[in-house]
């Protein structure tokens, strides 16, 4: 199993998509990864080599930031945009949507307001 970036990809993959179990990297920045790394987009991660695993792994720490770092930033402009009382800002910390999509008929789950389905009907009352 390769270790990238903190992240154990899985080996029965192709490594164009076993990359993209790493936060931060998408398909396409993948296939630019690999690219870069003179490494086959089809091949499975339990046949990469050594020196390939270290040829990705160097081009993502250099390049690109990942994981914690990236979680970390996205966190902090979102902690910045409540901070300043920005419009997205208030949406953020109120769980409502942020790009100016509708709510009155949509975002039932995100404004908390999810309706459940009864079931086959009411009770029907005994007699007796």
């Amino acid at each position: 199993m390769a270790r990238i970036a903190g992240v154990t990809i899985p080996n029965d993959k192709r490594i164009v998509i076993a990359l993209t179990y790493v936060y931060g990297v998408g398909e396409a920045t993948s296939k630019k990864i690999l690219a870069q790394a003179g490494v086959d987009q089809n091949i499975r991660t339990k046949d990469l080599t050594d020196d390939q695993v270290n040829g990705i792994r160097t081009i993502l720490e250099k390049n690109y930031r990942l994981e914690g770092d990236l979680r970390r930033e996205r966190l902090s402009s979102i902690k910045r945009l409540k901070e300043i009382g920005a419009y997205r800002g208030i949406r953020h910390s109120k769980n409502l949507p942020v790009r100016g999509q509708r709510t009155k008929s949509n975002s039932r789950t995100v404004r908390g307001n999810a309706r459940r389905t009864m079931g086959s009907g009411r009770r029907t009352l005994t007699k007796t």
